[in-house]
């Protein structure tokens, strides 16, 4: 008995990766973290939604365009040969459209705010949509991923201050490590049919080294932070969220020893869960702040 056809609704959905939420949890993270740091604690709920909802909006955007770019490379990859344009359930003229409004939709919010952050989100739709063609050209691509998830944090403290301080380059520098972490884990799963089409990834590049590198990766990430992080005084918890943040990283590592598809995959889908507990540290100092002074 054949299958019946779905819906368009569930095609949309399915682009959006609407049942894999890891992709856009770990852009919210650290955009969440940014934002309660620039604010110095809770920022409000209407830059709370403006946020969350954004950064939903323009990550699904981020995967139609990403899905119309691959979709020739994407049928040679086990994992990803019945995606929606990639299998021709979804037209490129649909995906396009679909993720023109996403991006629309997410740029509406942004004018909500104010002027410096509508300004810093153009460069971030622009690095959006360059990423995918990056596989082409860059033997990093991940850092390029890094730069357009990144803009979050530049957005954050540029719609509460109106500027973007030092602070929160060092915050971006150190996401940056975040990045090439999770996502060389995600590459790492497709390395096989990666280097049989030609595309680049940091997987193929640190060859051996790839393993010894998100450990590295990972420590540098909670580094920075920490450093970046230690003159805001925001006290235990959110020192004891770090030493959380870094156990995971050694259950990673765990995880990815082996170079196994299973095991990569399954530490690239939850390391959101590194990103939440170190956002939970920085938003619990800050509440545990006002409940001594209150």
């Amino acid at each position: 008995m054949s299958a019946l056809p779905r819906s368009r609704f569930s095609l949309y959905l399915d682009l959006i990766r609407w049942d894999r939420p890891a992709g856009w949890l770990v852009c919210l993270w650290p955009t969440l973290s940014a934002l309660w740091i620039a604010a110095d604690g809770f920022p409000g709920w209407h830059l709370l939604a403006v946020f969350v909802l954004g950064t939903f909006f323009m990550r699904s955007a981020g995967c139609c365009v990403n899905d119309v770019a691959d979709r020739d490379f994407d049928r040679h990859v086990k994992r990803t040969a019945a995606r929606p344009v990639t299998s021709g359930a979804v037209s490129v003229k649909e995906a396009l459209a679909l993720g023109a409004v996403l991006a629309l939709v997410s740029f509406g919010l942004v004018l909500t705010t104010n002027a410096a952050a509508i300004a810093w989100s153009v460069p971030a739709v622009l690095v959006a949509i360059a990423y995918p063609f990056s596989k082409r050209i860059i033997s990093m691509p991940q850092a390029v991923l890094g730069i357009a998830f990144n803009f979050g944090i530049v957005i954050a403290f540029a719609a509460v201050q109106g500027q973007v301080p030092a602070v929160a380059w060092w915050m971006w520098l150190g996401n940056m490590f975040w990045v090439l972490a999770y996502d060389t884990e995600y590459a790492m799963v497709d390395r096989d049919d990666d280097l049989k089409i030609g595309i680049k990834t940091s997987a193929i590049t640190l060859g051996r080294f790839d393993v010894a590198a998100i450990v590295l990766f990972y420590l540098l990430f909670l580094g920075i932070w920490g450093v970046a992080l230690a003159p805001y005084g925001l006290g235990p918890l959110y020192w004891l969220a770090t030493a959380a943040a870094l156990a995971q990283g050694v259950w990673h590592w765990t995880l990815i020893r082996g170079r196994t598809r299973e095991g990569c995959f399954k530490a690239f889908r939850v390391n959101h869960w590194l990103g939440a507990t170190v956002f939970a540290g920085i938003a619990g100092s800050y509440l545990w702040r006002q409940i001594a002074i209150n």
